[in-house]
């Protein structure tokens, strides 16, 4: 799969966030981005467009993340997540890992964290 077929999804319940992503991921080649501001939409995206990557941030209204990404790997839902979040407690981070998480990133964030990951994903997935 090349990197214009690569297909990411943003969950986020900030739509400057989303934005902010949005443009790094796109710089970065990906061609295919979709949105979705709480765990409950990214769920309805993902069995729909079966996106590759989702970022997804902890805190957010309706469904939060820890929830959104329980709910994935319970359906078996096969997408590469990395928690994103201002309020990275221990507890958090630890549960987003026992959960399945594939990485995890504090906001605010550097750019080249979000590249990295994005990198190494599809150096690892073959994209």
């Amino acid at each position: 799969m090349s990197s214009d077929q690569f297909k990411v999804l943003l969950c986020d319940d900030s739509m400057l966030v989303r934005k902010q992503l949005r443009e790094i991921i796109t710089d970065a080649g990906v061609k295919t981005v979709f949105e979705a501001s709480n765990g409950q939409e990214a769920l309805l995206i993902i069995k729909e467009h079966k996106p590759d990557v989702m970022f997804l941030d902890i805190i957010m209204p309706v469904m939060n993340g820890i929830e959104t990404l329980k709910e994935i790997r319970k359906n078996n839902l096969k997408i590469t997540v990395i928690m994103i979040s201002s309020s990275g407690t221990q507890t958090h981070l630890k549960t987003a890992l026992e959960e399945g998480a594939y990485d995890f990133i504090q906001k605010p964030w550097k750019e080249t964290q979000i590249t990295t990951i994005l990198d190494r994903i599809r150096h690892e997935g073959g994209f």
